[in-house]
């Protein structure tokens, strides 16, 4: 089960009240960051220790740090091992992580290919099976495949997130029966990462019965980013409950919506 009686999610054994996590970067500014964050109040916060270094600051703010920012946000935070292209520098980088954040979680990304970012299939494995003997929590980043998902669960992997499309193109689901036939075989929680562009994407793989959508590019590149991290959680919460309710059978015709209580006496053209 990936929910609780009152449908929180839960990865691990741990609870959260919300099924939007939000990444940290490209915003253009630190406080549009906090500003989204607030808004949309995600259960967790992704950052990449590669990306910007233990010393790193923003680039506005008055040289307040990164990782003072991430604190001020009083959301847990989700490390990430963007940029790793092997196995042994994904793990070096949750080690690291592991420590400066003092954190077990871990969303592991092995990139197999530096055109579509997309994930390295056997390395995002071997990967996240050294991880979770280290006791690391992990949420691999992987694309559609069931064969690979499978595996991930298969050496311990209690969560997987696939993507929707390739990183940062915003295109929404590209394979929607991959997807689905996913969501079908799989019995651990789904989270779709990547790829989504609009909030009507989100709430589509909600009503697919995916648990949960990781976001970055669309919210902080969008014209107003709190407004949209808004839109993004309030679809998030709109798909979900409409997994709930359970869809309509689609029909190849018509179908009548206002019943038809007793015959009318005119038809034909009578008076």
């Amino acid at each position: 089960m990936n929910t609780t009686t009152d449908d929180a999610l839960v990865l691990y054994g741990q609870r959260f009240d919300s099924r939007l996590l939000l990444g940290t970067a490209r915003y253009p500014s630190p406080t549009a960051l906090e500003a989204a964050v607030q808004r949309a109040r995600p259960a967790m916060v992704t950052a990449s220790l590669r990306r910007q270094g233990i010393n790193a600051t923003t680039t506005h703010g008055g040289g307040n740090s990164f990782w003072d920012l991430l604190k001020r946000l009083q959301v847990p935070v989700l490390p990430n091992t963007a940029g790793c292209h092997s196995v042994q520098e994904a793990v070096t980088t949750a080690q690291m992580a592991r420590e400066v954040f003092s954190t077990p979680w871990i969303k592991l990304e092995v990139i197999g290919d530096d055109y579509t970012l997309q994930p390295d299939t056997q390395q995002t494995i071997d990967a996240a099976a050294i991880l979770i003997k280290e006791g690391f929590q992990v949420l691999p980043y992987c694309t559609e495949d069931l064969v690979q998902c499978q595996r991930l669960v298969d050496v311990g992997c209690q969560a997987v997130m696939p993507w929707a499309a390739p990183i940062g193109t915003g295109r929404g689901p590209t394979n929607p029966y991959a997807l689905k036939v996913l969501r079908e075989r799989l019995q651990v929680p789904l989270l779709v990462d990547a790829g989504l562009g609009l909030p009507s994407h989100a709430c589509t793989v909600m009503e697919w019965g995916f648990d949960g959508v990781l976001l970055n590019t669309a919210v902080a590149q969008a014209q107003d980013p709190v407004a949209m991290a808004g839109a993004f959680a309030s679809a998030v919460a709109a798909g979900r409950a409409a997994w709930h309710a359970g869809a309509m059978a689609e029909h190849e015709a018509a179908q009548p919506s206002t019943p038809v209580l007793g015959t009318p006496f005119w038809h034909h053209g009578a008076p």
